[in-house]
């Protein structure tokens, strides 16, 4: 079985790209060359947003699944619609989970909630996406299938739920030094984690499943955590306590300053949300995720101490820590002083 995949490199795409090769599928990649392909791979290196060139360097080849990881709008599918109609058996499409409905009326959330989002253009862009996917599918028979992945991690650093443009390591330097961590709301809401092992073993299970045709699917574990649970999981394993400083969403998406806190909290990480994975288990019986949360966690902060190159600091997103710091302090001090 011969599948081509767009990207592949990335923090999802390449646990799958192991699996898949492991599990015997012949892989191609499609993308600009700029990180290493793994052994026993082909690689076509061109950029997929030059569609004249993807088009000459795709001449007279066929694949049973053609898998997209880097595809965000409504014009990227438009492109790959008439990139690969008639070149594929199956075109494997990866949205969000954060396309299902916010607020949300139910944090219970299957294949059949809807999708709305009005805080994450992100969002609207995936959704606008798998509109056209599916028309296609509706109209010409194009053969989509749509996985929705929540917060995907690789075990190469901590999720966290606000960070800055460098990473997540000044969360975890800011624990190290007993500065206060920021957790939105109440930190009691839930949140689930799903390790790149283990969306691959649903994600490759769909892969030349006829099944899967003209369906979504989201891939996610069945444990959920609350964001307390999450950093105090963080901070044990590097044996320091949690100071924790709890902000009320809102109050960080207006003054989140370079940063689109809007759109992730507001339009996703602030929700509480449990994912019913029926539908995937159903398609791919095999599909079980066997990396917990808290030992993906653990797992994830002694990658980052033991890998220096990892440890990137991230003073503007420091100061802007201590700036939320501050004003909630003197938001404290007012109220006591009966300002």
């Amino acid at each position: 079985m011969k599948a081509l995949f767009i990207g592949g490199t990335g923090t999802i795409s390449m646990s799958v790209t192991l699996l898949a090769l492991k599990r015997g599928w012949d892989v191609t990649l499609l993308n600009r060359g700029s990180k290493p392909v793994p052994d026993g791979m082909d690689s076509i290196v061109a950029d997929i947003h030059d569609e004249e060139a993807v088009a000459a360097a795709l001449e007279g080849k066929h694949y049973d699944v053609v898998a997209q990881f880097i595809g965000f709008t409504a014009e990227d599918v438009m492109r790959d619609i008439r990139l690969f109609k008639g070149k594929t058996k199956q075109y494997i499409y990866i949205s969000s989970a954060s396309a299902y409905q916010k607020p949300v009326t139910d944090h219970r959330i299957t294949e059949s909630t809807p999708l709305i989002n009005p805080y994450w253009e992100y969002s609207r862009n995936k959704i606008a996406a798998e509109d056209v996917l599916l028309a296609a599918g509706r109209r010409e028979g194009f053969p989509v299938t749509i996985v929705r992945p929540s917060h995907t991690y690789n075990g190469t650093k901590p999720p966290v739920c606000v960070h800055g443009a460098k990473g997540n390591w000044q969360i975890l330097k800011r624990i190290m030094e007993g500065k206060p961590v920021i957790i939105p709301g109440d930190g009691s809401s839930l949140w689930t984690l799903t390790h790149s092992d283990d969306f691959a073993r649903g994600y490759v299970g769909l892969m030349g499943n006829p099944h899967a045709i003209g369906h979504a699917y989201h891939i996610t574990s069945d444990e959920s955590m609350t964001w307390n649970q999450i950093y105090e999981t963080i901070a044990e394993a590097l044996g320091k306590p949690l100071n924790a400083l709890h902000v009320a969403s809102d109050f960080l998406a207006r003054h989140s300053g370079p940063y689109d806190f809007r759109g992730e909290l507001l339009g996703d990480k602030s929700s509480s949300v449990v994912f019913d994975n029926t539908k995937i288990k159903r398609a791919v019986p095999d599909f079980v995720c066997t990396v917990s949360m808290a030992e993906g966690l653990r797992q994830s902060v002694v990658y980052m101490l033991d890998h220096p190159e990892t440890q990137v600091e991230d003073p503007e997103f420091d100061r802007w820590c201590d700036r939320i710091v501050m004003a909630q302090r003197a938001a404290d001090q007012a109220f006591e002083k009966g300002v």
